[in-house]
């Protein structure tokens, strides 16, 4: 059965027609006609065999560029920098493959909330039976402690309570009822005769008929939203995997070039395929994938000590993107612990400090602390509070609450006045939504005590008169009546309180005693909002990230709390799941971008939201902690997932996780990632400088031999070496730039642009300006010490010159490393051993060298060749230009942009 035949806005009796069912249940003849119609009570979970999901890893034009090195390299007879590119390819690989496992892991966690077993009644008999069975028509029984195994309609209750909070994201339980709602669009939290799939019921007991089993639950359509979504690659994957088709595009290309060159040029065809083999080594970015992958893991570590814990590490960078952040209200922009701020009683309204369930805090009255024991109409009403009341407060760690938030908010309340003394209970009258109260018997001095709560209309009608300064005067009720609406627009959520004396051989209390009650006062309560988050949302603010709650809880408390916060004030900036229900996709785009809070929203709305932001060109964050909020992390760019509060679906969908479910952690781990960005960007500006000199170095050698003629002895480099640079030069240069310390201001400017390209003119700048730098250096050069060794031949010199440059090329890349530090900023502002990591790269790079060029079995397998020390002066001086030429670059950009200022 579809969701579209509005379950709760029916008749028990046309519910039973369409169902042809009854009270009594179906036969096990007709169940087992439904079943073959209708299917199992289970969700169809599709899977991708290991196999399959390991050599999907492959697909990757990164990966393609790293199996052309290998290949070319096993073409070289390299077999050892073989083994070296293949282990970083299957790393990669591997990683992936760990990490989209995790993914799928979000659909088994959802499996396993399926519930097993349950109670109908078949053949007018209560039996037990696998849930997976039940059909449209079953009469399910419930009781405290079950799991709703199907979506029903309930039609018996008995104080019956649901919590729902895995599909809702409401923290407190939802009284259910068997009454129909005339009203459409209803959101699944106001449903109240609707029990839903996956949810469980907390107190009370129940029954209802199955009105949709398996994907037709909405915990079905979960899941079937969540198996439709595919995962969103981040801005860096997107830019990385645009940026290495162009390159293999580019290497085939100028490879072909130059082999047609030297063909052309008198080489044969072996030697003009070795040097093109020379041109890609040189250019393949070899070491690149493994530092990338080191640097982000280094971000996880980063975002650990901000509570921040990443599950999937592109999710690293990504967050540094963000450019809307969707959060839930209760617990990540508030406390989830509800506390008393308001008092009424006595004509007096008392204003109460602290927050959360720390029994810690202040009365004011006119805005001046005051001593609450010398009020004693507030002592009274407090007392009541706490009379009335079957939580408890515990504190471990912290102060939490047993039992109801509500009736937990009371207690503390109570104790910041330090009324803790509870007289003996003898009876009680609990709590009934018919009813709308809950009383207490105590014994007291002399004669017994009732203290009743409940809300605050229902406490008025059973009152005649009030306590005020100590005196029982006649009942004010209009003018109770509009405090307590007042209390309530301002989004508290407010009990009433009242007592009575009877007699101390009274020890039961029923619904006759309810009457002629003294009115005490009112408690205003709510969830109130963490302290550090408002200055969390200015920050976030400042960095040009919109804030946008998405709460199921209603209109008027949302609007208090995001007025209070400052995100979207006004009118225009809310909107209700039922007026989203009434909108089009197309309606929805169309606005998504001018609201910043949705109130008593649906879980399909979250999804909506988030994927119509996201056509608008945002990079969105979502937080979530229940099974809804599960397609909206999966579908976000970036998906945070409540570590306290979130359920292990919520957390499987997600790409990392709230350690202290805290909004503030997140703009922490923002400021993070955008650092990780930062560096990881001097990573790909570095590797890709150096890579392009090196293939320039190749390509130029070509385009030389008519004019040179010792380019037609050898090339400048041999490929050996080439791929002992760009492997090396990776792991003890590059990887450096990972430890960068932070800069300054890094929310201080808007989020990079997501549709701006790796290829731009900062990285034209950049790499045009180093490949120059080093292919000039080297070739001069080695044309220096090589020429002479031309006539005579000299093939030691020849190798001695080649060797040379060599080391140019080496030292281009240290001292471009040391410019590179920041892609702004001189290398002369900021301290050279503020990152000691660099310094030991430098050490062991110049250390790896000298033993190459002047150890006999390295100059064997590297084909170098010991150089005179004599040499060494001028070859620094040519491989100074690269540093000096990124200096001038950085001054003129600066100058540029103060000009324009200006």
């Amino acid at each position: 059965m579809s969701r579209k035949t509005e379950w709760y806005q029916m008749s028990l009796e046309k519910t039973f027609n369409i169902l042809k069912s009854s009270e009594k249940g179906l036969t096990s003849d007709e169940a087992s006609k439904r079943l073959k119609k209708y299917g199992y009570n289970e969700i169809t979970f599709k899977k991708i065999s290991p196999i399959l999901r390991f050599l999907k890893q492959f697909n990757n034009p990164l990966i393609y560029v790293l199996i052309v090195a290998a290949i070319v390299t096993a073409l070289l007879g390299e077999l050892i920098d073989v083994g070296v590119i293949l282990g970083v390819v299957i790393a990669n690989a591997t990683i992936g493959f760990i990490q989209e496992g995790k993914a799928e892991s979000s659909i088994e966690a959802l499996e396993k909330m399926m519930v097993h077993e349950c109670q109908v009644l078949r053949d007018g008999e209560k039996v037990t039976i696998p849930s997976r069975l039940l059909v449209p028509g079953d009469v399910v029984l419930l009781e405290s402690g079950t799991k709703i195994p199907a979506d029903l309609r309930i039609f018996q209750s008995k104080n019956l309570h649901a919590d729902e909070a895995s599909l809702t994201g409401e923290s407190m339980p939802v009284r259910k009822n068997y009454k129909s709602i005339p009203i459409d669009d209803l959101s699944p939290g106001d449903q109240k005769s609707i029990a839903f799939n996956g949810t469980f019921i907390t107190q009370g007991s129940g029954v209802g008929v199955v009105v949709a089993t398996g994907e037709k639950t909405d915990m079905g359509k979960i899941a079937t939203i969540m198996m439709e979504t595919k995962q969103i690659m981040t801005p860096l994957m997107k830019k990385m995997e645009r940026f290495t088709e162009i390159l293999v595009i580019s290497i085939l290309f100028i490879a072909l070039l130059n082999f047609l060159l030297s063909f052309y040029f008198g080489y044969g065809i072996i030697y003009s395929f070795m040097a093109s083999a020379s041109l890609a080594v040189a250019v393949i970015p070899e070491g690149l994938p493994a530092v990338l992958t080191i640097a982000l893991a280094f971000g996880v570590k980063k975002m650990a000590n901000k509570n921040v814990l990443i599950r999937k590490l592109p999710s690293v960078e990504a967050l540094g993107h963000a450019t809307v952040i969707c959060s839930d209200k209760t617990g990540t922009l508030t406390k989830n612990q509800m506390t008393v701020l308001r008092v009424y009683c006595g004509n007096k309204t008392y204003h109460v400090s602290g927050k959360g369930y720390a029994p810690q805090g202040d009365f004011l009255l006119n805005e001046k602390m005051i001593n609450a024991s010398d009020h004693g109409e507030l002592i009274k009403t407090l007392q009541a509070g706490l009379m009335c009341n079957n939580a408890s407060l515990v504190k471990n760690d912290n102060y939490n609450v047993i039992g109801d938030p509500t009736e937990g908010a009371l207690i503390v309340s109570a104790f910041k006045a330090n009324v803790k003394e509870k007289f003996g209970r003898l009876d009680e009258i609990p709590f009934q939504s018919q009813n709308q109260f809950m009383a207490t018997l105590h014994r007291g001095n002399g004669k017994n005590m009732i203290y009743v709560k409940g809300s605050p209309e229902k406490i008025l009608k059973m009152c005649k008169k009030q306590l005020v300064n100590g005196e029982k005067k006649l009942l004010e009720y209009d003018k109770i009546s509009t405090i307590a609406d007042s209390l309530a627009k301002d989004a508290l959520r407010v009990l009433g309180f009242a007592y009575k004396s009877v007699p101390s051989s009274q020890t039961k209390i029923h619904k006759e005693d309810m009457h002629k009650l003294i009115f005490l006062g009112l408690q205003g309560m709510m969830d109130p909002p963490r302290e550090e988050v408002m200055g969390a949302i200015q920050k976030s603010g400042d960095a040009g990230i919109r804030t946008v709650m998405i709460t199921g809880d209603h209109a008027l408390t949302a609007r208090a709390i995001s007025e209070y916060l400052g995100i979207g004030v006004g009118e225009k900036s809310l909107i209700t799941g039922k007026e989203l229900s009434k909108m089009s996709i197309e309606e929805i785009y169309q606005i998504v971008d001018k609201i910043s809070v949705y109130a008593r929203v649906a879980p399909e709305h979250k999804y909506t939201i988030t994927t119509q932001l996201q056509k608008k060109g945002e990079i969105v964050a979502v937080t979530g902690d229940g099974v809804n909020d599960a397609p909206a992390l999966k579908a976000a760019d970036i998906g945070i997932a409540m570590g306290i509060t979130g359920t292990d679906v919520s957390k499987e969908a997600s790409d990392m996780v709230l350690a202290d479910d805290n909004f503030a952690s997140i703009v922490n781990a923002i400021e993070e990632g955008r650092y990780i960005f930062e560096n990881i960007r001097k990573v790909i500006l570095y590797s890709l400088a150096a890579n392009g000199g090196q293939g320039l170095i190749i390509l130029s050698s070509v385009l030389l031999i008519p004019i040179i003629p010792l380019f037609f002895v050898t090339l400048p480099l041999e490929p050996v070496q080439i791929l002992w640079i760009n492997l090396f030069d990776s792991l003890f240069l590059a990887l450096p730039l990972i430890k960068e310390p932070k800069e300054k201001g890094l929310l201080k400017y808007p989020p990079r642009d997501p549709k701006e390209q790796i290829v731009n003119s900062l990285f034209l700048r950049k790499v045009g300006i180093v490949s120059f730098a080093m292919a000039f250096g080297a070739l001069s050069i080695f044309l220096i010490f090589g020429m002479p060794a031309l006539n005579p031949l000299n093939e030691l010199l020849i190798n001695q010159a080649q060797t040379a440059a060599f080391t140019t090329v080496i030292l281009v890349h240290i001292f471009y490393l040391i410019t590179a530090r920041s892609l702004y900023d001189s290398a002369f502002s900021f301290s050279p051993v503020s990152n000691k990591w660099l310094i030991v790269g430098i050490i062991s790079i110049l250390i790896s060298l000298l033993m190459i060029i002047y150890f006999p079995p390295l100059e064997i397998i590297f084909r170098t060749t010991a150089i005179p020390f004599e040499w060494w002066p001028l070859i620094i001086l040519f491989a100074l230009p690269g540093f000096i030429l990124i200096e001038m670059e950085k001054w003129i950009f600066k100058l540029r942009k103060t000009k324009k200022k200006d």
